[in-house]
């Protein structure tokens, strides 16, 4: 299962509007014994507004996916290139960050990708073999 940004800021956030269903993508993950991956793009994404909090707030993140485990997947050329096609075949409907998550999803040919984001094209539009899961 691949993650996007908006899945694991519902999860950090209590008072986002993705929480519960997050963490009930998250939790169910883990009950199935589903190896959860975030990309290293989304991770950054994530931690914008813990870096605004200080060193403690991203320290508590990184204890998190540690110890839930989120496994960080890291951006490199193979990724770098894909996220550049989809981006470049779909315009202003797949922001980069999210092409680089696509991509990773596509890569690592994960089962599912989990998002928040409702501006998507679909899953054949996008060339998923994953589920498309929209909480």
């Amino acid at each position: 299962m691949v993650i996007d940004a908006g899945v694991m800021i519902g999860v950090l956030d209590a008072a986002d509007a993705h929480h519960e269903t997050a963490r009930s993508a998250l939790a169910g993950a883990v009950e199935r014994g589903d190896q959860v991956l975030l990309p290293a793009s989304a991770l950054a994404e994530c931690l914008v507004g813990p870096a605004r909090s200080g060193d403690d707030a991203v320290e508590l993140v990184r204890t998190f996916l540690t110890r839930f485990p989120i496994a960080v997947v890291p951006l490199d050329a193979a990724v770098a290139e894909a996220a550049a096609r989809l981006r470049a075949s779909h315009g202003a409907r797949l922001r980069l960050p999210d092409a680089l998550v696509v991509a990773t999803a596509q890569l690592v040919d994960a089962d599912v990708l989990v998002t928040t984001d409702r501006q998507w094209p679909g899953r054949s539009a996008l060339g998923l073999r994953a589920e498309l899961v929209l909480l």
